[in-house]
């Protein structure tokens, strides 16, 4: 009896994409709403805004187009709540790229991701106003060659965010709202992405515990990367606000 209530709580783990192994910290994670492997690319109901994204080899691939002065962004229409969203990425050549998340007006959250570098902050909700974003962790990394994992957890007032294991997580007033249009940012060439899917969820009863084992919201901030030599202030500035 006992091994067939292990077999049965294994299937239902692998079925919300959450291995065995892995304990829950925010979120414990409910049905699907979305999932997609991106096999075929980003078709219906994605909405690319910038850039190029193609199916390649069996993956999504997005790329910033140069003439756009942008980075490359498409996007899902949903509106969400207290959600999981998990799926992989592989840098391609590309210099940047994020999981981005929406308020009802302006950005919201992001996971931002370089080659050297996974930031996990709350978003600027207005550019030109007062307010500005808030950083709750900057991790060095050398992320290298092959794929890696993403994670977000947004329940309540908190975001979680996981990169492969480095985790952080945060709290705001402003994911109590209405959180919309998740989706994918690129800077440069190019980002391949697959197995994108996004659950419902719940806050975890053990979060306490598990959170005293987490770094303390800009307890873990690296300073930030020195742009690139040569790179022109114009574009630059054009492509601040690319996500």
């Amino acid at each position: 009896m006992k091994h067939t209530s292990l077999l049965t709580l294994c299937l239902a783990l692998a079925a919300f994409g959450v291995r065995a192994e892995d304990k829950p910290l925010l979120a414990i994670t409910g049905k699907a709403i979305y999932e997609n492997n991106l096999s075929d690319g980003a078709g219906a109901p994605w909405k690319a805004a910038k850039g190029k994204w193609e199916a390649v080899d069996g993956v999504l691939r997005g790329s910033e187009i140069e003439s756009d002065m942008h980075g490359a962004v498409t996007r899902l229409p949903n509106k969400l709540q207290d959600f999981v969203i998990e799926y992989e990425f592989k840098f391609a050549g590309a210099r940047t790229t994020s999981l981005s998340i929406n308020a009802v007006k302006d950005h919201m959250a992001r996971i931002n991701i370089t080659p050297k570098s996974v930031t996990i902050q709350r978003d600027d909700n207005d550019h030109e106003g007062p307010d500005k974003a808030v950083v709750f962790a900057r991790f060095p990394t050398e992320l290298g060659d092959g794929w890696h994992k993403v994670r977000l957890e947004m329940v309540g007032d908190k975001m979680l965010g996981k990169v492969d294991d480095l985790v952080a997580w945060g709290a705001d007033a402003l994911f109590l709202t209405q959180k919309a249009s998740p989706g994918f940012t690129v800077g440069g060439q190019s980002v391949d992405f697959r197995n994108f899917a996004i659950y419902e969820a719940t806050l975890n009863p053990e979060w306490e515990k598990a959170m005293s084992k987490l770094p303390k919201p800009g307890e873990k901030v690296a300073p930030a990367a020195a742009p690139g030599k040569g790179a022109a202030k114009g574009k630059a500035k054009a492509k601040k606000k690319a996500e």
